[in-house]
């Protein structure tokens, strides 16, 4: 019976709640820091698929079929990664700030949803698909190039992949606050 006054309780606070001041202007402002947040990580994966595929030509990778796939699935992997960001953009773009409190939540929270999913499901398959192709490709530099500059591609790979990872992570994460911030 406790936990029924509990829940009854927190239903009335709930309520009393009035809407902050600026309240519509804080909600288009986290909005817009969304939008750009995905527009620019949209601008760097297209930068880095115009680096793949300029590299793919450079070193006529469609001659060897290893170097074909290895870069077509970096390639596409972050292709489809652009797309979905594009997708998901457009999503939010849709919403409109004069709903109703209760609708903007709505479709809000179905936008969370959606990001949720993006970040925590298809964000960790692409990476790793990224890597597999990476990985298909060492072989293919360890026979091309000397053992130095192998050695280096080998570790700065690592290290980008380590350090764009976690840049990865603290941008989902800064952007899932500011989506809860919206929601709650």
């Amino acid at each position: 019976m406790k936990e029924f006054e509990d829940i009854q309780i927190k239903w009335q606070n709930q309520a009393n709640k009035q809407a902050p001041n600026n309240g519509a202007k804080k909600v288009i402002e986290k909005t817009r820091r969304l939008k750009s947040g995905q527009r620019l990580t949209s601008i760097i994966l297209s930068i880095t698929v115009a680096i793949l595929v300029i590299f793919f030509f450079y070193v006529k990778a469609y001659s060897m079929q290893t170097m074909t796939i290895g870069l077509g699935i970096m390639i596409l992997s972050v292709i489809v990664r652009i797309l979905m960001e594009l997708l998901s953009l457009r999503q939010l773009k849709q919403i409109k700030y004069d709903l109703s409190l209760g609708k903007f939540k709505e479709e809000m929270i179905a936008y969370y949803k959606v990001r949720l999913r993006t970040h925590y499901i298809f964000t960790p398959i692409i990476l790793v698909l990224y890597v597999i192709g990476f990985v298909i490709l060492m072989p293919l530099f360890k026979s091309a190039l000397s053992t130095g500059f192998y050695t280096y591609i080998k570790v700065s790979g690592l290290i980008v992949l380590i350090v764009g990872a976690y840049l990865i992570f603290m941008q989902i994460k800064k952007e899932l606050f500011v989506l809860r911030s919206l929601i709650t």
